[in-house]
């Protein structure tokens, strides 16, 4: 039997469906980010990142890579194995106690992603409350709804955004039965936010339990960095909150915060937390750097408020199909997943600029987009070039600019 044909035949239908992915071979340069390093199929060529999630170039600041190399340099590297057999490393145990203060929590739980976090913390998190019923909104990252599936529990989804929807079927629910309101406070495709306040309200009306993943928000919003929910006023009505240190804070990993006991059973009965290797103490170390420097400095959420203004206003004046952000995610709709691989593909080749394309099943078919994410370090300079080149995009595919469609 040729099992290899199995494998062939799998990666031709996604061919087929332009589902296809390619990777770009990129080296970060430290202290010149957005600038990056290709290494395309001529040679290493420098270009400018317009889509990373690293979304406050935390990942370069000099107290990150600091705390990271003296930690490692005097503990090592890895973290020697799970936190059962290995023990938890000391920066860990700091790590997590300013996680639960940045989310004003009793604790927090670290997990080697934020994917995990998500799979692991949902799936735990739910198992232990009989009888529970998931409502999950439509618009759920990928790892929540690993978590709901791998949680066993009922389930129903709610409209994306929908409280009349949501009440609608809690009130549906018996009473007495455990419910447990899963959602995003930034939904990262569409860049739209939560009604936190009101689901909260709704939560409590019905005796409900709730979960926010804040992954696109922590160290973005808030005055200390803690989120929509800390923006909003609201982070303390809210049961469990979980964010990643990948995106914002720049460095590797996921979390859950909540009451110590929630925490507690979800460190003692979580398989995707009790049987894997523990994030290294100089990860830990860097994170911790990251959180505590965001705590206090506003400087880089006000220059990156500040840089996506400008660009949505740059790009949207150059008559670009900007869809309407209410964050610091700007989707540029293409709706067509072969011109959507081309633009980057010529972006990336002709312009030096690497957006990579959101095609199916990452969002809807017919709804395919480019996502661009400025940070406090893109300047005037790279924004316009940024216009220039996606007209020029725009124009070779024949995608219609919204300035030419008004003169028409």
């Amino acid at each position: 039997m040729d099992y290899n044909a199995f494998f062939t035949d799998a990666l031709s239908r996604l061919r087929e469906e332009r589902r296809y992915r390619v990777f770009a071979d990129l080296e970060r340069i430290a202290g010149r980010f957005p600038q990056t390093i290709w290494h395309s199929p001529a040679g290493p060529r420098e270009i400018i990142v317009w889509c990373s999630n690293d979304y406050l170039g935390m990942g370069q600041h000099p107290k990150v890579i600091g705390a990271m190399v003296e930690t490692a340099t005097r503990m090592g590297t890895g973290a020697g194995g799970t936190r059962n057999i290995s023990g938890t490393n000391h920066p860990l145990i700091e790590l997590e106690k300013e996680l639960a203060d940045l989310h004003g929590k009793d604790a927090a739980l670290v997990f080697t992603s934020g994917y995990v976090s998500n799979q692991t913390g949902i799936s735990t998190i739910a198992r232990l409350m009989p009888n529970c019923l998931i409502l999950s909104d439509a618009y759920n990252h990928n790892s929540m709804i690993e978590g709901i599936r791998q949680s066993g529990c009922d389930k129903v989804v709610f409209q994306h955004n929908d409280l009349a929807h949501l009440e609608r079927l809690l009130k549906e629910t018996d009473p007495a039965r455990p419910k447990f309101v899963v959602f995003e406070s930034i939904y990262s495709m569409d860049a739209d936010i939560a009604p936190i306040g009101e689901i909260c309200d709704l939560a409590r009306r019905y005796n409900a339990m709730t979960y926010l993943d804040e992954v696109h928000a922590v160290g973005m919003y808030g005055p200390r960095g803690a989120g929509v929910a800390e923006r909003d006023g609201v982070m303390d009505r809210v049961d469990v909150i979980e964010g990643t240190l990948g995106k914002a804070f720049g460095c590797f990993g996921g979390y859950i915060t909540g009451s110590e006991a929630l925490c507690d059973a979800v460190r003692s009965y979580a398989p995707g937390f009790i049987f894997t290797t523990a994030l290294p103490p100089a990860v830990c170390a860097a994170a911790a750097a990251s959180i505590r420097h965001l705590k206090t400095s506003q400087w880089e959420r006000d220059r990156h408020q500040d840089r996506v203004a400008r660009t949505k206003a740059v790009l949207t004046a150059a008559g670009l199909p900007v869809m309407p952000s209410e964050t610091h995610i700007i989707p540029i709709a293409v709706g067509d997943p072969e011109k959507c691989k081309a633009a980057s593909d010529m972006l990336l080749s002709d312009h030096g600029i690497y957006i990579q394309p959101i095609n199916y099943p990452t969002v809807p078919k017919g709804t395919e987009r480019l996502r661009v994410t400025p940070s406090p370090y893109h300047d005037d300079k790279l924004v316009d070039a940024l216009a220039n080149a996606l007209v020029d995009v725009w124009q070779r595919l024949e995608l219609p600019l919204r300035r030419a469609l008004a003169a028409e």
